[in-house]
């Protein structure tokens, strides 16, 4: 099938939802063509992981989202070519699709830096498919050793990558073995579980200030996870992960949060890659010598008014989805494309019950422990899709907070 519209989105994160809603509304007739049927919210997928909230408060059917809007059509299918030249893409199905616009935004996968066994052996948390299989895996690994609580060997849980993912990741875990554990398994099984947290860097939340650094740490070993930074994983096993300084620790959940790089698709698309497997884009997020293609949140290499590479957060994606739909009708309309400009919102991550770390706006005002809870909370209620989605996930949050309990059932597969 040969289509031709005068939008093609490819990819339905944050940054391609952002730009066919603002078209939509412009009345601009657009296709979002994504392999997924649904939405995902990428930065609350550890909470899936550990069962802290449900699948369905992280996902949202693309059709929800805009069966108001009928100048958005929704395509599922994984795109396996693109033609930036010809501003078209192919699917797996045999379809092509031209438009007078084509905006990539397929988002990232798992840097594994060509570490052995890490593609093999490790759990990415990039997709709902890898939070669910991490829960799984999570939950198949306490079960087991509940049916031999005399075996006494510790139980090792390893993060890869002491990054915003991989401190939440360990913060949530390690609280899941404090509080939850105990009243779900037999007697001791928490007592034997261990929580380490490994980057090759000489300290975690590197984009983020002296201080809020080691807030978190304190709070991380208060709550039982152990820090190890400054050697770089060498290999990991099915059963261990090595250091190179030679540590090994045995260990059949390793989480891989070492690193992004762009999704393999845009290797063969004719674009210039960039850092990390990245697009450079002009100031106006299109493609240096190629009229008409956008490539916009973690597909791209976007840089602010100073030149400075913006990092990977869900608030540049969203705000250049918004940008680059500006930008595509005014060039339809026969208008002239403006800079992006971003608004800096700042950084923050979660540490545990009551505890986050936030460094807001370009000027970095600084926030730990509760407040920075409570400015967590409001920012990822705002950026949930949905608000039965809002609804619910601020439920889960709550239950959590005063139970201590997991209802959430965890559909993933171990392995």
């Amino acid at each position: 099938m040969d289509a031709t519209s005068q939008v093609v989105i490819v990819g339905g994160g944050f940054a391609g939802v952002s730009a066919a809603k603002k078209l939509g509304r412009r009345g601009v007739g657009v296709l979002l063509i994504d392999k997924n049927n649904y939405h995902q919210f990428q930065p609350l997928l550890y909470q899936v992981a550990t069962s802290q909230i449900g699948v369905s408060e992280v996902s949202r059917p693309f059709r929800a989202m805009f069966h108001r809007n009928k100048n958005v059509r929704v395509f599922t299918d994984e795109v396996t070519s693109i033609d930036a030249a010809a501003r078209s893409v192919t699917t797996s199905d045999g379809s092509t699709f031209t438009a007078d616009a084509l905006v990539v935004a397929t988002g990232a996968e798992a840097n594994f830096f060509n570490t052995p066994g890490a593609e093999e052996y490790s759990y990415p948390l990039y997709s709902l498919t890898d939070a669910t299989r991490l829960g799984g895996a999570l939950v198949d690994l306490l079960d087991r050793a509940d049916r031999d609580p005399g075996a006494g060997n510790p139980l090792n849980f390893v993060i890869v990558g002491a990054g915003p993912t991989g401190v939440e990741t360990a913060g949530a875990i390690a609280e899941n073995i404090k509080y939850v554990v105990p009243g779900y398994f037999s007697p001791g099984l928490a007592a034997r579980c261990r929580v380490h947290l490994v980057d090759m860097a000489p300290t975690l939340l590197g984009a983020f200030s002296a201080k809020s650094q080691k807030y978190t740490a304190a709070r991380l070993v208060k709550n039982g996870v152990r820090l190890k930074f400054g050697s770089g994983v060498t290999e990991i096993r099915a059963d261990a992960v090595v250091l190179a300084d030679g540590t090994t620790i045995p260990s059949r959940i390793v989480v891989w949060a070492g690193g992004l790089k762009a999704g393999a698709i845009l290797a063969d698309s004719g674009l210039p890659q960039g850092r990390g497997g990245r697009i450079d884009v002009n100031p106006d997020l299109t493609v240096p010598g190629f009229d008409g293609v956008y490539v916009l949140g973690d597909a791209a290499n976007i840089t602010d008014a100073r030149g400075s590479h913006l990092p990977q957060l869900g608030s540049v994606a969203q705000q250049s989805g918004a940008w680059a739909a500006k930008n595509i009708h005014a060039g339809l309309t026969g208008g002239g494309r403006e800079p992006f400009k971003y608004l800096d919102k700042g950084y923050m991550a979660m540490v545990g019950r009551g505890a986050a770390v936030a460094e807001l706006g370009r000027k970095r005002m600084q926030l730990q422990g509760p407040l920075a809870f409570i400015a967590w909370l409001a920012v990822h209620m705002a950026l949930l899709s949905g608000t039965r989605q809002k609804a619910s996930a601020l439920l889960s949050w709550a239950d959590d907070y005063l139970s201590h309990t997991r209802s959430h059932v965890v559909l993933g597969r171990p392995g």
